[in-house]
């Protein structure tokens, strides 16, 4: 089983849901705010990925605005962005797909396609 993790307002969560629905694939449903990723999850989720650390970031979020990050990261560790992640739900890129031996950040179709649908 996969695990989707989705603020439900996002029009592009939306869309995700409702592609991984009509492919019919299966999954658990987590809401991203009132269920945030740990530092724990994130870290293994970053590792799972092979992507940056950077690409977890939701940077056209308004938190990510408020809070200056586009400034701040370049000088921040690993860590301390992964524990700066684990306090906001809304910094986080959604949607998510987490599967045992992937991840995918955000919602583009073709990439979905090419790792869901050969499951």
């Amino acid at each position: 089983m996969i695990l989707f993790l989705e603020y439900p307002k996002c029009s592009t969560c939306q869309k995700a849901k409702k592609w991984l629905d009509e492919a019919g694939i299966a999954y658990e449903d987590r809401h991203i705010v009132e269920n945030n990723p740990n530092a724990e999850e994130l870290t293994e989720w970053v590792k799972k990925s092979g992507a940056e650390l950077k690409k977890f970031f939701n940077t056209s979020g308004m938190k990510y605005k408020e809070l200056a990050l586009k400034d701040k990261l370049p000088s921040m560790s690993d860590e301390e962005k992964i524990e700066l992640l684990s306090t906001d739900g809304m910094l986080v890129k959604r949607p998510l797909i987490i599967g045992e031996d992937f991840v995918l950040i955000g919602f583009k179709e073709n990439q979905w396609k090419e790792k869901l649908l050969s499951i």
